[in-house]
């Protein structure tokens, strides 16, 4: 009786801590947009090589929209970029959260002075600063920004983040009380198995095996009975989206039970920017690599760290004895509360394997948790402990001129070094137009960071695959877009050069006019540079400008224009 009772108890607290979450003040802030919020992007929803930290609120398809502080405080935090968040906001209040607002067209009058103010002191557009709790404080509904397109933006639109000022971590907007309506599920869209030990099978078969699935009369969703033994896991696809919003977000939580009882447990409440990479533990990585597919495991990978999981029996994976039959129940859930479920009938069967896993075994062999160094041709590779999530066989070789390192199905977590010897290149006058590129599956190359030393070029990376030595000795291009020279333009507020530049890319650029600096921004996302005419007083009517721009290995032009202006 006493076991029965210690069982019936360890159960309801599992189910307590399934249903348990934090509580966060949802009376202390307003929404950062003084309209409807519709999200064109949630909390958690699986990125390249990480999760989204925050929401992404649409903004009318148009840049300009009021962004409002949410609660009092000061500006703690400037960042102006080229890409990542472009141009950020951060807010601290004094209740013990920080607010981020991302992608900003503008900041408020007060803090545009600021900023562009150090900008011309440090002669720079990319800048981060540091206020004091005294520089830029901030009433509840102040406008501090205006909405805009900048940064790694595919649109514009109000990037939006809560992060508990004292640990850094990331937490859902939505628990406090952003109100975002949401009455639809989350959508199924595929479930794939396992196999996950070399005795296990579905179906006879090993590796990754696709369950076919129909809808039922009441909206869940019946997979046909698979015959299994072994160790098994699952994964599903599938994405939610809000009222008003047709964008396929990320679902908030992920529950598997087994025959009735609930085996793992996983949701979006919060997690830590040093464990956003372990997304490519989480999902199916070389499904994604080659078919651009996010499967989600319902099963904890090898290297696998994330914080959010609530419940996770056996890691997750499921050991079916022949003889024996289960129901596997996945629920995908909204922070709603709607729910999808899927049900998977399994009746443990021994059967005989007919399609064993390939052999992937190498000459090379990678211990993840060491330092590993290998050298091929006139290449050398390290990989610092820890750079892959597992122990890992290695396919490098050196075809012709491109060297091959292993490929681009495994993930990894941290850089490595890779470094080759040029002293057989004949090229002495201009041996600093060469660089390290890795090639994408199309054949064209993405410039690596390359470092020259001596006969040697090198590069940290995190990219797997093909990597080859170019030479790019064609200076960038640059060009006025809407001015001609010698022009009288005292009527413009912006002047705008468009600058690309065809291999290494554009490292940097720098422009003035009467031979003093002047802040241009640049926008990477259609190659220009804008420079706002108010920012400078101008003194008699004619003015030269220079612009110089720079690529990654050395390459620079210099475009002059002369034009009138005065005031």
């Amino acid at each position: 009786m006493k076991y029965l009772f210690l069982v019936c108890s360890l159960f309801l607290f599992s189910i307590n801590l399934l249903t348990a979450q934090k509580e966060y003040p949802k009376n202390d802030f307003i929404a950062p947009l003084n309209i409807p919020l519709r999200l064109a992007g949630n909390f958690g929803e699986l990125r390249s090589n990480h999760y989204h930290a925050g929401i992404d609120i649409k903004t009318q398809q148009k840049e300009g929209l009021k962004v409002l502080s949410v609660a009092d405080g000061y500006v703690s935090r400037i960042k102006v970029s080229h890409y990542g968040y472009g141009k950020a906001l951060y807010i601290t209040h004094p209740n013990g959260y920080t607010t981020v607002y991302g992608h900003l067209k503008k900041f408020s009058k007060e803090i545009q002075e600021y900023v562009v103010k150090k900008q011309y002191e440090d002669e720079s557009y990319e800048i981060e600063l540091f206020p004091t709790i005294n520089d830029l404080q901030v009433k509840q509904g102040d406008v501090v920004a205006y909405s805009g397109n900048t940064g790694g933006s595919g649109g514009p639109h109000l990037h939006f983040e809560f992060r508990d000022t004292e640990t850094e971590h990331i937490i859902n907007p939505i628990l406090f009380g952003m109100d975002v309506k949401d009455s639809k599920a989350p959508v199924f869209q595929n479930i794939l198995g396992y196999t996950l030990d070399a005795t296990s099978q579905i179906n006879g078969q090993q590796g990754t095996y696709q369950l076919n699935f129909s809808r039922q009369n009441d909206g869940t969703y019946l997979t046909n009975k698979i015959n299994a033994s072994g160790i098994l896991g699952f994964a599903v696809k599938g994405y939610d989206s809000q009222d008003g919003s047709y964008n396929h977000n990320g679902i908030y939580e992920i529950e598997m039970q087994l025959n009735g009882t609930p085996y793992l447990n996983l949701d979006f409440e919060t997690f830590s920017f040093d464990e956003s990479k372990q997304i490519n533990t989480y999902i199916d990585y070389p499904r994604y690599i080659n078919k651009h597919q996010r499967f989600q495991k319902t099963f904890i990978d090898e290297g696998n760290q994330l914080s959010i999981y609530n419940l996770k029996t056996n890691q997750g994976k499921l050991a079916i004895e022949p003889g024996q039959d289960y129901t596997v129940t996945i629920l995908l859930k909204d922070i709603e509360g709607n729910t999808t479920k899927i049900y998977v009938p399994i009746h443990g069967e021994d059967k005989p394997i007919s399609k064993p896993y390939p052999d992937t075994k190498t000459n090379f062999y990678l211990i993840a948790n060491r330092d590993n160094y290998y050298e091929v041709d006139n290449a050398s590779i390290f990989f610092p402990a820890n750079t892959f999530y597992k122990n890992e066989y290695l396919d490098i070789k050196k075809e012709d001129e491109v060297l091959w390192v292993h490929n681009t199905e495994v993930p990894l977590q941290d850089y490595y070094n890779l470094t080759f010897d040029i002293s057989h290149i004949k090229d002495s006058l201009d041996i600093s137009q060469y660089f390290i590129a890795s090639l994408y599956t199309n054949g064209s190359p993405r410039y690596e960071n390359t470092r020259l030393k001596g006969n040697t070029l090198s590069t940290r990376t995190k990219n797997l695959g093909a990597f080859v030595i170019l030479k790019d000795n064609t200076p960038p291009t640059a060009q006025a877009v809407n001015f001609a020279d010698n022009q009288w333009i005292s009527n413009y507020n912006y002047l705008t050069f468009k600058i690309s530049d065809a291999l290494s890319g554009i490292k940097s650029y720098r422009a003035t006019i009467d031979g003093k600096w002047i802040l241009t921004e640049y926008e990477y996302k259609n190659n220009t540079l804008t420079f706002n005419c108010e920012d400078l007083t101008f003194e008699g009517s004619k003015h030269k400008l220079e612009l110089t721009v720079t690529d990654n290995v050395g390459n620079s032009t210099t475009f002059t224009r002369t034009f009138f202006r005065k005031y």
